[in-house]
């Protein structure tokens, strides 16, 4: 049983990579073929690189977006990978530095001359390939570290907030670079954020029911990897008249497939049912215990 446990944790990680490469991938295509030739600024850390560039360029300097990218994520990563697991955080950054590998040696070619057409499927590419870091249980850092972070903490989303930032990245490439592209660069970002939002719903709360016949070890294993709490409830089987507990607990929905995992290495048995969570108020980050 263990055996076949493993194989499923081997294939899960292999479909995470598969995922980061084909995210990283698409990111310098869309960065090489949509946004530099149409003069756009990108969102996030990456559109800081971008945008970092372009003003060094006004100079007659040269800074690299790959460098800008890397220089920004990795402080960020190192400050939050304790709230949204190593994990997470090692694929994340492994999407990052693949895109920053890739933007020095691939050159892809623009597809269109016209800016419209740029911005549409520049912005469908470019959050296709966010989503598909998101569904690989993976992401492509910057503010998706910055949101976890937040979120697992003060349990409630900063999304306003980095919208907010944005405003003022792209109203700063406005008054360089012109409010034409600003404009384009806008609705670039919309379509980009509408494929997200359609193809993956971040960071969902979800609630595990769990019946198990080995509460501690389930338990134990449980608050050692995850900084979660979860609660035990005695109960009897109404089919087995076996006594048997019900655990209950609230975790992010990225967290889900290796959560589950984890509790059916201890338990085989174990049944484990998942719910929509539409809000949750309280400690959804449990503080370590000294």
């Amino acid at each position: 049983m263990l055996e076949k446990y493993k194989r499923k944790w081997i294939v899960r990680r292999t479909i995470t990579l598969l995922a980061v490469i084909i995210s990283a991938v698409v990111q310098v295509y869309v960065i090489q073929a949509f946004i530099r030739p149409a003069n756009l600024m990108s969102s996030g850390f990456t559109g800081v690189a971008i945008l970092i560039d372009m003003v060094a360029a006004r100079f007659g300097r040269s800074f690299s977006t790959s460098l800008g990218m890397l220089a920004l994520n990795i402080p960020v990563a190192i400050l939050c990978v304790r709230s949204i697991g190593v994990r997470f955080t090692m694929f994340s950054m492994l999407q990052v530095f693949l895109a920053s590998l890739l933007l020095k040696v691939c050159h892809f070619q623009p597809l269109f001359d016209d800016v419209l057409l740029s911005v549409i499927f520049g912005g469908f590419l470019y959050g296709l390939g966010i989503a598909t870091a998101l569904r690989g249980n993976a992401s492509t850092g910057g503010t998706d570290f910055i949101a976890l972070y937040v979120s697992n903490k003060k349990g409630r989303s900063i999304w306003g907030y980095v919208f907010a930032g944005n405003v003022v990245l792209l109203c700063i490439f406005g008054a360089l670079f012109g409010w034409e592209y600003a404009g384009y660069s806008i609705l670039f970002q919309f379509i980009s954020t509408q494929t997200i939002s359609s193809l993956y719903h971040r960071y969902e709360r979800v609630t595990l029911q769990i019946t198990t016949t080995k509460p501690a070890e389930v338990i134990d294993a449980y608050v050692k990897n995850y900084r979660h709490g979860i609660s035990c409830v005695d109960a009897i089987g109404g089919y087995s008249h076996r006594n048997m507990s019900l655990l209950h607990t609230v975790v992010s929905s990225y967290e889900v497939p290796d959560i589950v995992h984890l509790m059916r290495e201890q338990d085989p048995h174990i049944i484990i049912n998942m719910l929509k969570t539409e809000n949750f108020y309280g400690s959804f980050y449990r503080a370590p215990i000294d």
